[in-house]
Formats: structure tokens, C-alpha cells, sequence
């Protein structure tokens, strides 16, 4: 069987519009509160707590974080990550439709895993892991391993689709097809070529 896998943010949904939202929450400008956000992600997304992440942001910018606090910060963050592209789901549903094998494959929190694995068009894939919960990130090897052993594949059996070029790489390396995501054209353009 071969697989398409999609990465989730700047792919399947637009990139986040919750920032200012939360700079606003810490009573902070966007540019002072931004590099903080994404200064702490990669521990957050490799499986650590809400809590955890959003006190490590908060002591950067000297600001005390309660768990009502993180947890209002987080349904804000939540909420930033999911709206859809129009497009990129018109193009999930087709190619489920067609019998397609979807697989999602996100640097994510287990909280918005949560929020994923509750939504109607998350049935439109067979598979969803996310950083979070498997404790690694991409472009790690690690968890590319961890897709292909959950979808009984070979790397060039699976393309994956993601919009950072590391990451991309990353998935290249371990012997995967895979291509730096601009749009739904980078889909037609490599189903294009696969069916040459």
C-alpha cells in the first residue's frame, strides 16, 4: 500500500492567528511576547505538559502562570491552529474519496492531538500521530521510524508532504518521498510525477 502523509500546521491549516491573543494575555506587545512562544515549543511539542510550557513562558518574560491561566492560554492556542485551508481539505476529501491512504504525521502537543482526533475531517486518515504523544519530533529519524512501523510501510512506499525543508530532509534521509509543501499545486505537481 502506499501512503500520503500530511504534515498539519502551514499545510492542512493556516498558520496560527492566536499570537496576539496571547501576547495580549501576558500584557505584552507581539514582538516582545513572539520568541518566547516559539523559543520553548520544541520541548512543549516533544511531549511536555501545558502547564510545563506555558510556566517556561512566563518566567522568560517574568510573568507567574497558574494552571487557570495556562489552561486559558492553551484553549487560545488551541483555537489559533485550526483553521482549515479550503483547498487543502477539498483535496483530502478527493483524494479520500478515491481510496487514497492518509496518513498525518504533526510536531504538535498531545492537547491539540486531542482537539485533531475529536474533529469530523480527521476521519478522512487512517493514521494521526503527533509529537506529543510519541515523545520525538520531526526532522528526528526517530519518529519517522515510529510512522512507518504504524502504517506497515516502507519509507518508499509513503510521500509526505510538510512545509518545512528540514523536516522535508529529514524524511528524504531515511529513503521516504517527500517534497517541501507551497500549496495544493506541490501535491498535483508530485502526484503528477508519480504517475509518470
Amino acid at each position: 500500500m502506499n501512503w500520503i502523509v500530511f504534515d498539519y500546521g502551514d499545510v492542512i491549516s493556516k498558520h496560527t492567528d492566536a499570537l496576539p491573543a496571547l501576547a495580549g494575555a501576558f500584557d505584552l506587545e507581539l514582538a516582545d511576547f513572539e520568541p518566547h512562544y516559539w523559543a520553548e515549543r520544541d520541548r512543549y511539542d516533544s511531549g511536555g505538559t501545558d502547564l510545563d510550557y506555558w510556566q517556561s513562558v512566563g518566567r522568560a518574560l517574568d510573568v507567574p502562570v497558574d494552571k487557570a491561566f495556562a489552561d486559558e492560554l492553551t484553549r487560545i492556542d488551541v483555537a489559533g491552529w485550526t483553521h482549515l485551508e479550503p483547498d487543502v481539505l477539498d483535496l483530502l476529501e478527493g483524494l479520500h474519496e478515491a481510496g487514497a491512504a492518509l496518513a498525518l504525521l504533526s510536531n504538535a502537543s498531545s492537547t491539540f492531538g486531542r482537539w485533531v482526533r475529536e474533529q469530523e475531517w480527521a476521519d478522512l486518515f487512517r493514521v494521526k500521530l503527533f509529537s506529543g504523544d510519541l515523545g520525538c519530533m520531526k526532522p528526528d529519524e526517530k519518529i519517522y521510524r515510529i510512522l512507518l512501523a504504524e502504517l506497515g510501510a516502507e519509507p518508499a512506499d509513503c510521500l509526505f508532504f510538510d512545509d518545512r525543508q528540514s523536516n522535508v530532509d529529514g524524511a528524504r534521509a531515511i529513503g521516504m518521498k517527500a517534497e517541501r509543501w507551497v500549496g495544493v499545486t506541490t501535491a498535483q505537481s508530485a502526484f503528477g510525477s508519480s504517475e509518470e
